[in-house]
């Protein structure tokens, strides 16, 4: 089939979840024999990329702007350069889809979390979230969530039945450490966090309460967001020699970081599932989550939960246990991920929907190469 995926920034992944996730569905959906392409927003790299084809159009850089704006002129170009499927991402661009919709191609939307939470968002942008949550029970063929808590969300309050597929992971640590050595890290004597730099992700809360422990550890908060510059001057606001705090980190460096820790903080309040937190589970990390419902369906036993005010206490506890006690937590978390966060399951899932969307001239192809057997 021919594949398009809309609504991200694009691959290779240098931001964020979605993008995290765009990489790994189109680059697998690649490997199977599909063709796909991915519209981007920036050129870091030439096309095709892994098997899959690049399409670099421009953007309006504002918060509010650059989202609607590139998924808006991306499927204009949709339109023209057809595919048998498209693949939107966020609730946010729900409007769009039903123009390749009416124009014959069928359309799946991953609606994420519920976005509307965000506290960067104005009241306009909460309205537009709103909003766009309605249209997405409508306007396109298929809705995707990504995380149990979501999809009962839709069905709770606009009766729509979603397809739940969730993100995924892979398994295993990083040999490597050179990223920890530029860091001044030490493996095993730090507590990680990861995420987008923003108010509703608390890396300050994290921070203020690595604060309040005693230890000989370091704290890597590791993040940056393009419109939260007031918010991570705040977050960049300590005296405190144990915290580094180096901006994004991508790649290799950032499966290290991940692989070596002691412990890995994830504070997230908003979102579906969140690949960080999928990811450091993978990799063995021993997990502090913040006890929403979609971190609580993710980590449940293979982590330790805290609330609002008890994540000091909470550390405080990890650093108290026998390395044994650790160990079980790690060894729940990877064996987790196996089970129900594979890669090759995620895009065995979208495959299948794909393929039911597909009209038939590309079950027909699909047909002659072989690739229903």
């Amino acid at each position: 089939m021919r594949i398009a995926l809309l609504g991200t920034r694009g691959i290779p992944a240098h931001y964020g979840g979605f993008e995290t996730f765009a990489e790994e569905l189109s680059t697998r959906l690649a490997l199977i024999g599909h063709s796909v392409a991915v519209y981007c927003r920036e050129r870091p790299q030439e096309s095709p990329w892994r098997g899959v084809e690049l399409r670099y159009l421009p953007t309006i850089r504002h918060k509010y702007f650059d989202t609607l704006a590139h998924t808006g002129l991306s499927t204009l170009h949709l339109l023209f350069h057809r595919s048998d499927v498209a693949l939107y991402c966020n609730a946010a661009n729900a409007i769009f889809t039903i123009l390749p919709r009416l124009a014959g191609i069928p359309v799946v939307l991953n609606v994420d979390g519920i976005e509307r939470k965000r506290k960067k968002w104005n009241r306009l942008a909460k309205a537009w979230y709103l909003v766009s949550e309605k249209l997405a029970t409508f306007l396109p063929n298929e809705v995707v969530t990504d995380a149990q808590a979501i999809a009962d969300y839709y069905h709770e309050r606009y009766r729509k039945r979603t397809h739940f597929i969730p993100y995924g992971a892979e398994t295993g640590k990083a040999e490597t450490h050179d990223v920890l050595r530029t860091l001044a890290l030490e493996p095993g004597r730090y507590f990680l966090y990861v995420s987008r730099m923003e108010p509703e992700n608390h890396a300050l809360e994290v921070r203020q309460a690595f604060e309040q422990v005693k230890t000989g550890m370091k704290l890597a908060l590791i993040g940056d967001a393009p419109y939260a510059a007031d918010y991570i001057r705040q977050v960049r606001a300590t005296a405190d020699p144990r915290i580094v705090m180096p901006g994004a980190i991508y790649g290799r460096g950032y499966q290290e970081l991940g692989s070596h820790c002691f412990a890995y903080i994830h504070a997230t309040t908003v979102g579906g599932t969140h690949p960080a937190l999928i990811e450091a589970m993978g990799r063995g990390a021993l997990v502090l989550y913040r006890d929403t419902a979609e971190n609580i369906e993710v980590a449940h036993e293979a982590g330790i939960p805290f609330g609002e005010d008890d994540l000091a206490g909470k550390i405080d506890q990890v650093l108290a246990m026998s390395e044994e006690e650790r160990n079980v937590f790690r060894r729940r978390a990877v064996e987790r991920v196996r089970q129900r966060y594979s890669w090759d399951a995620v895009t065995a899932d979208y495959d299948r929907l794909f393929r039911k969307l597909a009209p038939p001239h590309a079950a027909q192809a699909r047909r002659r190469v072989g690739v229903d057997n």
